[in-house]
Formats: C-alpha cells, sequence, structure tokens
C-alpha cells in the first residue's frame, strides 16, 4: 500500500537510557503509532496498544462529547484499533486486500467513536463493532465486482450471510463431496435459516459464481480477434458519420432530387424517371430507350443522349445539396 494505515498525529516514543540489557522505554504508550506502509508492522503495532478500562473509556468519551477532546478521540480509536483487524480478516475469502479492509474498517470505527455516547451503558467495542462491519461490507460490495452482486438491505444480507453458510457447507463436507453449486437441501436450509425465498437463495448464488467477463478484451495471443460484449453493444446507425451520411442520403433523395428534376424540360424530366425513378426493386417498371423512342418518335440514340444531358445538368444541381 503506497501509504499509511492510520494517520500518526501521536507524540514521539521517548527513549531513555537503560541498561545494556533492556531496549528503550515508552514514557507514553499512545505513542507507539508512527506511520507504517507494512502490513504485519502495522498490525503488530495496534496489538501493542494499551487496552481501555470502562472509566476510561467513559473519561474519554465524555471528553470528546463535550469538550471535542481530539486527544482523547485518538486514544479510543488507538486503543480498538485492533477490533478492526480482527474483524477484517473475516473478509479475506473475497479477494480484496487485507490492508484496504482494514482502513475502511478503520473509518468506520472512527465514525463510531464520534457517534458514541457513554451514558448508554455500553461499551464501545460492542458499538463500534457494527459501524467497522458496515464500511467493510460497503467496500466490498462497491469493489467485489465491476456489476453489483447486491442493490438492496435485503439483498447484502443475503449476500454476506449465504458466503458464510456456503463456505460452512463446504467445511464440513468431505473432500470427495466438495462442489461449487448449493444442493436442493442445501438451498432449502438457507432459506429456511434467513427467511427468504428458494428462488432469492438462487438467484443469489448465480450473481456470486458469476465470473466477470471483459467489456473489451484484447487479442488473443494468435493475432486474433477477441470479440466481448462491447461487440454488441455497438449501434453502427448511431455512429456520428453514419448519421451524418444518412441526413445527407435523405437530403439528396427528397429535396436534393425534386430541384434537380425542376432543371429538365417536361420530356427530359419524363425520360430521367422513366429510366430511373419508376423502376421496381426486381427490375420491373419503367421503359426502355426502345420504348421512349417509339413514343417521341426519335431514335434509341436520340433518347439516350437527352437522358445523358439530363443527368449532367441534375448532376450540377444536386453538387449544392452534397
Amino acid at each position: 500500500m503506497s501509504h499509511a494505515f492510520f494517520p500518526s498525529t501521536m507524540k514521539s516514543v521517548a527513549i531513555v537510557p537503560l541498561a545494556p540489557s533492556a531496549a528503550v522505554a515508552v514514557t507514553n504508550p499512545w505513542a507507539m503509532m508512527p506511520p507504517l506502509g507494512n502490513l504485519d508492522a502495522y498490525i503488530s503495532a495496534v496489538n501493542r496498544m494499551p487496552m481501555l478500562t470502562l472509566e476510561q473509556e467513559q473519561e474519554f468519551s465524555r471528553k470528546l462529547k463535550e469538550q471535542n477532546d481530539l486527544d482523547a478521540a485518538g486514544k479510543l480509536v488507538l486503543s480498538h484499533l485492533r477490533l478492526v483487524v480482527s474483524i477484517s480478516r473475516k473478509y479475506l475469502g473475497y479477494g480484496l486486500p487485507h490492508g484496504d479492509l482494514i482502513q475502511e474498517g478503520n473509518i468506520g470505527l472512527m465514525k463510531a467513536v464520534k457517534r458514541f455516547d457513554p451514558d448508554q451503558n455500553v461499551r464501545l467495542v460492542s458499538y463500534a463493532m457494527h459501524w467497522i462491519k458496515a464500511e467493510i461490507h460497503e467496500y466490498i460490495l462497491k469493489n467485489w465486482r465491476m456489476v453489483k452482486v447486491a442493490t438492496t438491505k435485503a439483498q447484502r444480507k443475503l449476500f454476506f450471510n449465504l458466503r458464510s453458510m456456503k463456505q460452512g457447507y463446504k467445511d464440513d463436507a468431505d473432500v470427495a463431496t466438495h462442489r461449487d453449486t448449493l444442493t436442493e437441501s442445501q438451498i432449502d436450509a438457507m432459506a429456511k435459516t434467513l427467511n427468504v425465498k428458494r428462488e432469492e437463495v438462487i438467484e443469489m448464488e448465480q450473481r456470486m459464481s458469476g465470473g466477470d467477463v471483459l467489456l473489451d478484451p484484447s487479442p488473443g495471443d494468435d493475432g486474433e480477434d477477441a470479440f466481448g460484449p462491447i461487440a454488441y453493444l455497438a449501434d453502427s446507425a448511431q455512429e456520428p458519420t453514419a448519421l451524418m451520411e444518412s441526413r445527407q442520403h435523405d437530403s439528396l433523395t427528397t429535396d436534393g432530387l425534386s430541384s434537380a428534376l425542376q432543371e429538365l424540360d417536361p420530356r427530359a424530366r419524363r425520360i430521367v424517371e422513366e429510366r430511373w425513378l419508376n423502376v421496381n426493386d426486381d427490375g420491373s417498371g419503367g421503359m426502355t430507350l426502345h420504348d421512349l423512342a417509339a413514343e417521341y418518335k426519335v431514335s434509341a440514340e436520340r433518347i439516350r443522349q437527352i437522358e445523358v444531358a439530363a443527368m449532367k445538368k441534375m448532376k450540377k444541381a444536386l453538387s449544392a445539396f452534397a
């Protein structure tokens, strides 16, 4: 991790001369938390922090509540950091860094210290436990999957309980009978224990067991393109160039074509319409050069010359719409 697990605001450790067999004497036990980047060193340090008696806990809590004493708040937090480490270990199975889980738990601990009321006759350790778990739960749900597996409060409760119960089934089973999916009897037992429907247990297990898929995977080792979900999400018709081409085509086939036809004399216009515009998709309809030649009593070559001249004039008129 690139930064310390807990900000160091405490005083320095006081080192006094001792006999050769002794090490250092810590005159202030609350000064044992320097900035740490090593997880093992951090855990070792928090486990050496002093535990508070009930009287000390209430004293520091009242100082914080009544006088906004930050030094008292720091002592309350430091004395309970080992609780965060202990709770965070239970969530290592989600594949997230232990240090990150600890940091999120520390945030929950500080929130608990801020809101703790010493007059409720409850120890801080019991009160803080819920806040620590809540922050760790939120972190796991945000980072375990890009697509969230639990969105409602009920689904979050099912998410964490189902995972721990499923692991319990694996621990109780023989190696030969280990399986990744739940049996029908296990699904029924979970649904009854958690007071949810069988369908909800099945749906949550499917969400948790489903693998993540890259949206835009890189090409494979053989150089072949790899297709991911992004290939099916693309809508080429909505691309800017496609939209521009579509608008330009619509303009040419409506306003542009109508304007270009107005530039022709009646005979040339009818020749173009019969030769190109009145033809069906299957090639039927329209008139041939000989049909038009017979109607206007001229040669087919003359009809072709009129058609070529009309096309040039229309092309010039359509250039304004390009």
